[in-house]
């Protein structure tokens, strides 16, 4: 009898070895096909956004902003493509199956408005997935059932008078017969007065400590109105068309039921569906990016009659857009990396997403401010296909704040930074080729394995096999090696720093330092993200993200913001995405590394 190596199968007829099967190569394709063909479908009912004509187009959503209501023709298109079949996963009847496919999903409706986007669907989503990550079976099907049938589900656990820090809950529930009575206020909740569904963060226990608090699935409409009130909000600047008001309880009683998760578990349901929710909220905003940069492209071109006809301010104008793709490209290496790895690295994702999330308000102010050099005085204008822009710029910062801001994401990774100092960072071997693909199948997400920490971070291990094996063919593949090297000498340089940090000991002094390097490693963790994403498309279909252009000028960028000392990029570099700006504009296509056809 024939001894098989490991891996291999007999073919039944002749006995002898099989071929590989290719079934994991027709699932990917057919599940690209997929993704693509519900992202073309969305693309397609938005229709063009610059039509007067069109009623989910510029002109009708700024008159819905400038009303301060949400983008009614805008919902009701989101309702008959069924959005929130996105929401919710497969095992219970929607569509979900992975955060990858949701971020590109909502990507056209974020590129359209970000007010919808967060209107409608991701204030859903983060209730939702704290549901599916800990609630009963029951819960996650009445739920489920709920929002299939057009239901909409609301979050509250901003702390507004804590500076959003969601432990110092302002909401105490206290044990009564049967159930819970709750007591205290929530300022700022979206869609509360529309909502079927209130996923309720409170203090159940008033002893400090990480088993002090829990969540609640409350019916809004079951809630006695002499208990709960609701309470208006004036209209925020940004995100004028989302329904914010507040919630007051006065002993208002709700049964055992409503719990969510064991009593003294919210802290550590919050932790987890955050790595969730920053993931999905920080890769969909890379489409904001997109819309203005498209903008500023529309301006730059009407303004000098494309790059042959510039004038003396060009070269200004021209590095402006081309150093705003190269950050929208930076930014989406990271998303796409942080989204799969829900799939793929689930206990490593507390660090990847925090990374994340902590980077978007910096990359997006600074993109926007950068391409408001090339709107000149057309940065003010608020109608028009030119409003989208201003209406970004008041959208776009919100997305950064709340309970899941930048200093919830200092306080998850500058934690960890020690331990990935002493067992991970130049030990752990590299991330699986899949976390950097543009596509492929996922396995399905397993929340019971998201973890709080690990000592775990194959991301980082990436930054060095890949330099390791760049070949330097061509003067920018040559710099591209050297970025790589230098970035390698500055994460040698970081875990130095922490070690001697971590043996000093805790003085108060050590604090400022730890956030600098901190601020430090998440650049690091881009640019792996960046040369993992290169390294695996270098010998893909798509033209552009195989030339070491794009990935050469994102390290450019990472070094520059590490304050290491770089020389200019080969001049090719910039021509190349120069001219890639210029053809995704005229062809209608993404800006995100998807390079989605898009109309209008």
């Amino acid at each position: 009898m024939t001894t098989l190596p490991t891996g291999l199968t007999a073919d039944p007829r002749t006995g002898l070895p099989a071929e590989p099967s290719a079934a994991p190569e027709v699932a990917a394709r057919r599940r690209e096909s997929a993704v693509r063909a519900r992202v073309a479908e969305l693309e397609d009912l938005l229709g063009d956004p610059s039509d007067p004509a069109n009623p989910a187009g510029y002109t009708a959503l700024l008159e819905a902003d400038r009303a301060a209501v949400p983008f009614a023709e805008g919902e009701a298109l989101l309702d008959r493509f069924g959005i929130v079949d996105e929401y919710v996963p497969r095992s219970l009847g929607g569509r979900l199956d992975a955060m990858d496919t949701l971020v590109r999903v909502m990507r056209p409706v974020m590129r359209r408005d970000v007010g919808l986007a967060i209107g409608h669907g991701m204030t859903t989503f983060m209730a939702a997935s704290d549901v599916w990550t800990t609630g009963s079976d029951r819960q996650r099907k009445w739920l489920a059932g709920l929002l299939r049938k057009g239901g909409r589900a609301a979050i509250a656990q901003h702390e507004t008078a804590h500076s959003n820090d969601f432990v110092r809950s302002q909401v105490t529930a206290r044990r009564s017969p049967g159930g819970y009575l709750i007591s205290g206020g929530k300022p700022l909740v979206n869609n509360l007065e529309r909502a079927g569904a209130l996923v309720l963060f409170c203090r159940t226990d008033p002893a400090p400590g990480s088993r002090s608090h829990s969540v609640l699935l409350l019916e809004p409409g079951q809630l006695s109105d002499a208990r709960a009130a609701v309470t208006a909000r004036r209209t925020p600047v940004g995100l004028r068309g989302c329904r914010f008001a507040g919630v007051e309880f006065d002993d208002c009683p709700v049964p055992d039921s409503a719990l969510l998760g064991p009593e003294g578990s919210g802290i550590e349901t919050a932790l987890r569906s955050f790595q969730i929710s920053r993931t999905v909220i920080a890769g969909t905003a890379v489409a904001a990016l997109d819309t203005s940069l498209r903008t500023a492209v529309r301006i730059d071109r009407e303004q000098s009659g494309g790059w042959q006809g510039r004038g003396i301010d060009g070269s200004r104008t021209g590095a402006a857009l081309t150093n705003a793709f190269v950050s929208l490209l930076l930014y989406d290496a990271l998303a796409v990396v942080a989204a799969r790895a829900l799939h793929l690295l689930p206990a490593e994702t507390s660090v990847s997403s925090a990374a994340l999330k902590y980077l978007m308000p910096r990359v997006l102010s600074e993109t926007m401010y950068d391409l408001s050099i090339v709107l000149g005085s057309d940065f003010y204008t608020r109608e028009g296909t030119l409003g989208i822009f201003q209406k970004h710029v008041r959208d776009v910062p919100v997305m950064s704040l709340g309970h899941a801001g930048t200093v919830a994401c200092q306080a998850t990774v500058i934690p960890q930074m020690p331990r990935l100092a002493r067992r991970s960072w130049f030990i752990e071997d590299e991330a699986p080729a899949g976390l950097f693909r543009l596509d492929g199948d996922l396995p399905p997400l397993r929340a019971d394995r998201l973890a709080l920490a690990c000592g775990r971070d194959s991301l980082s291990a990436s930054l060095l096999a890949v330099a390791a094996r760049i070949e330097g063919h061509g003067p920018v593949e040559r710099a591209l090696r050297t970025l790589a090297g230098l970035l390698v000498e500055e994460f040698r340089d970081v875990r130095g720093r922490v070690l001697r940090l971590e043996a000093a000991g805790g003085a108060s002094s050590a604090q400022p330092a730890k956030f600098a390097l901190m601020d430090r490693y998440t650049l690091l963790l881009a640019a792996a993200a960046v040369l993992g994403v290169w390294d695996q498309a270098r010998y893909g279909p798509d033209p552009f993200l195989a030339d070491p252009s794009w990935a050469a000028a994102a390290l450019h960028r990472i070094c520059r913001r590490l304050g290491t000392r770089v020389t200019d990029l080969p001049p090719e570099c910039e021509t190349r995405i120069r001219h890639e700006v210029q053809l995704r504009f005229s062809t209608r296509a993404s800006y995100d590394l998807y390079s989605t056809p898009i109309p209008g």
